[in-house]
């Protein structure tokens, strides 16, 4: 299991290209499972997740 900050460092660098695509939304999902249930990075993230994919779903990359 990571730690929030370990996480939080991997979400900004799979992000940071602002390539988005289905691979890296596969990945952004795996490191939310890293966290605890309870874990308010966790419920951030989720819900940053949900936007990245409503903005930049129709146009993922293979």
């Amino acid at each position: 299991m990571l730690t929030e900050s370990e996480v939080s460092r991997s979400w900004n660098k799979l992000f940071k290209s602002g390539i988005f695509t289905e691979v890296s939304f596969e990945k952004a999902e795996a490191l939310l499972e890293e966290l605890r249930p309870t874990s308010p990075l966790r419920h951030r993230l989720t819900s940053e997740l949900e936007e990245l994919r409503q903005l930049h779903g129709e146009r993922v990359e293979a």
